[in-house]
């Protein structure tokens, strides 16, 4: 069964004047033809639509039945160009993002709070997951775009785009009570008293994996590493249950956990970026609305 929209808002139009000749002026044409059509799409339906006779017309059960249906049809139907209009310019349709979880401290959530004001009608599917992670997801184009840290590995290159969005210290995690300078001041790696250090694995954010140990090195300390963990929030609990401490990035210092405390180092470190990556081939225009605004930030 093939309906056409000019059928239903033939019968839409008979519906509301209860009335052919009316409706028929209203629709621009004649009477005869709009009987017609009204009588081939009842055949077309299997049943009747309207009683008629020659001082009244009224709608059957099976008409009332069809008309909010008929109209909820049309109205959609009317809506699709803008809604079209809406995504071709980036302002309508899903997103998927991934991002590491020093970005949720970070970044992520003013440039996030701005980009849902701006584009209401665009979904964005949230998920944390690790850089390594995100590099297959995009590769795979499972995710359109993912917040983590550089460099991407070589095989990438050919098809990531990167966008730069942060760069910020690494500064010590603690447990609270451990023997540092006094008033919440910097402090020196050499003063730090020896703990297990707590890290990323190498494979998992080979970059801030380096960059956490050549600031020991630098400090002349070959630090003893007791755990590894992927995710900032389990070093971070690790920390506060005094298994050891850990270098992260300054917006860790954000996730507020009992037991720990963050100080700034004295020592020169390196600046750990993070950025954002996504397929060079992806043409969504959500996503390009997307990077458009990040990099107004």
């Amino acid at each position: 069964m093939h309906l056409e929209l000019r059928q239903l808002r033939y019968f839409v139009t008979v519906a509301e004047e209860l009335h052919f000749g009316r409706a028929a002026v209203r629709l621009h044409m004649t009477q005869p033809p709009l009987s017609q059509a009204i009588a081939a799409l009842e055949d077309q339906l299997g049943a009747p639509l309207f009683l008629r006779n020659r001082r009244a017309v009224a709608l059957t059960p099976a008409g009332a039945a069809l008309l909010p249906e008929a109209k909820r049809l049309l109205a959609e139907a009317e809506s699709l160009p803008e809604l079209v209009r809406r995504a071709a310019a980036g302002e309508a349709g899903r997103l998927a993002i991934a991002f590491i979880t020093s970005a949720d401290y970070s970044v992520l959530p003013p440039f996030l709070r701005r980009y849902s004001e701006r584009y209401p009608d665009v979904h964005l599917s949230l998920h944390e997951a690790t850089s390594d992670v995100q590099v297959e997801e995009l590769l795979r184009g499972r995710i359109d775009a993912g917040f983590l840290i550089p460099p991407l590995p070589d095989r990438a290159l050919a098809q990531l785009d990167y966008l730069k969005v942060l760069d910020e210290p690494l500064i010590l995690c603690a447990p609270a009570g451990l023997a540092l300078p006094p008033d919440g001041a910097p402090v020196r790696l050499q003063d730090v008293p020896h703990m297990p250090l707590i890290i990323f694995p190498r494979e998992v954010s080979p970059a801030l994996h380096d960059a956490i140990l050549s600031c020991w090195r630098a400090a002349g300390i070959t630090p003893a590493v007791g755990q590894q963990a992927i995710q900032m929030q389990t070093i971070v609990s690790l920390v506060s249950a005094g298994m050891g401490l850990a270098l992260v990035p300054q917006s860790v210092a954000n996730l507020m956990r009992p037991g720990v405390e963050y100080r700034a180092l004295a020592d020169p470190t390196p600046r750990v970026d993070t950025g954002i990556a996504w397929r060079r081939d992806n043409p969504s225009p959500v996503l390009q609305g997307f990077l458009e605004l990040l990099r107004t930030i």
